[in-house]
């Protein structure tokens, strides 16, 4: 099914596929905005929910900052937020309930603003009290953006000298991701297109993702993809905590359990992370599926971390395709929040 074109095309109604397969292009968007301090930034505070937080993620893994950052999946900020805080309001569509109240919660403690967003009521707001806003276009759904999010997210903080990495390398990102991406494509075979023969592997299975820290991001995407474009439940977990507990989790039942088991292995995590990753395998042999092992490609950080979030991308359009589902639409969502303003 995965090779044929016209049935991809006639399920994939809103091309979700021809989204991913723009991702290179995200990444050299220029922002007209830019946020002046007015004070001292002690800490920055992201205030996201679902796609709009979960670009945040990659912020540890790089370019990393040099003061303390959280992300805020809620309505409220922390205590310690005040006038030496940064504090980013991120909403894709601008209407999110969580973060509009969590950036009222931010104003009256004091904290300086700025917004991520294609449009709605945070827009707006931005626009009316002169935050600076960093626009992304509108169109698709915020798990589909986010390397435009994150390249949104470095240029508010790179001109800030926060960064500890050196942020001119995303620049050249796009460029080194777009060949990676066209052989992920739907004209590739599935006898030469890894993406296609994993999302194979995980039909009719509950995905569980594992990842060192480094990874951590692009797990946690491949995780959520499966869930909103596959429809599918998946679960994610990270080495070295893993080892710590989960591991016991596998070790009581038959093999033969209902799961897929991806690992998402860099060669630039830590020594001992690489290793534990190994003994964990050899030790759970017999115990847990054998996992789908993905060895990110790239020589940074950076370009594993986007070879990997890319590339869930389309293992999870294919699992959907293979599951029956539209990619796209996330009914059960918006129908969600209609219920909750009844």
């Amino acid at each position: 099914m995965l090779d044929d074109l016209k049935k991809i095309h006639q399920q994939d109604k809103e091309d979700a596929l021809g989204v991913s397969g723009k991702q290179w292009e995200y990444l050299s968007r220029e922002f007209n905005a830019r946020f002046t301090p007015n004070d001292e930034i002690l800490n920055v505070v992201l205030g996201g929910m679902g796609g709009s937080a979960l670009y945040g993620v990659i912020m540890g893994a790089w370019p990393r900052l040099r003061v303390p950052f959280e992300i805020v999946r809620n309505y409220v900020v922390p205590d310690y937020v005040g006038p030496k805080t940064l504090f980013i309001a991120s909403s894709y569509s601008g209407n999110t309930e969580e973060t509009l109240e969590a950036l009222e919660h931010a104003e009256k403690k004091g904290a300086q603003i700025a917004v991520i967003a294609s449009g709605g009521k945070l827009a707006d707001k931005a626009r009316a009290k002169g935050y600076p806003l960093y626009e992304v276009p509108s169109g698709i759904q915020p798990r589909m953006a986010t390397l435009y999010l994150f390249s949104a997210l470095v240029h508010v903080l790179a001109p800030l000298d926060l960064c500890v990495e050196d942020t001119g390398e995303l620049q050249q990102l796009g460029a080194w991701l777009k060949p990676h991406i066209e052989s992920w494509g739907p004209t590739v075979l599935t006898a030469r297109n890894p993406a296609k023969q994993i999302a194979q592997e995980l039909m009719g299975k509950t995905l569980v993702m594992y990842s060192g820290p480094l990874m951590f991001a692009a797990a946690n995407k491949w995780k959520i993809c499966a869930n909103e474009n596959s429809k599918n439940t998946s679960w994610v977990y990270q080495y070295p905590e893993f080892n710590h507990n989960e591991f016991i989790g596998w070790t009581s039942h038959p093999v033969d359990k209902p799961f897929a088991v991806v690992e998402i292995r860099s060669s630039l995590e830590h020594p001992r992370v690489q290793k534990r990753f190994e003994v964990s395998e050899r030790l759970l042999s017999g115990k847990r599926p054998a996992p789908i092992v993905v060895e990110p490609e790239g020589d940074t950080i950076l370009q594993q971390l986007a070879y990997a979030i890319a590339m869930g991308d389309f293992v999870g359009t294919y699992l959907a395709l293979l599951n029956n589902v539209d990619p796209t639409p996330v009914d059960l969502v918006e129908k969600f929040k209609s219920v909750l303003d009844e």
